[in-house]
């Protein structure tokens, strides 16, 4: 979270704000997450990674969280149940 407290004050007011909105949150759920030491959801982690351009990471923001599952995954290579039909 301190990565997250230091990408957001180190952005102009209005860079932050638009920042906030396209990750789909609000700046006091995310001061609060901060202050608290709140887990935020995964989906959200997504898009402060992204929108960050990978300054802030998801691995610290939830550590508790298989990111290195993800992102090492390959759909194309994943093991498929088989269905079998009876």
């Amino acid at each position: 979270m301190k990565t997250l407290h230091a990408y957001l004050n180190s952005l102009p007011k209005s860079e932050r704000s638009d920042f906030i909105r396209r990750c789909g949150t609000s700046e006091g759920y995310l001061r609060k997450a901060i202050s608290t030491g709140q887990s935020l959801g995964e989906s959200l982690c997504i898009n402060l990674e992204r929108e960050s351009c990978a300054a802030v990471r998801c691995e610290e923001l939830r550590p508790d969280v298989d990111w290195d599952y993800l992102r090492n995954s390959n759909p194309a290579t994943q093991p498929t149940q088989e269905v079998t039909h009876g």
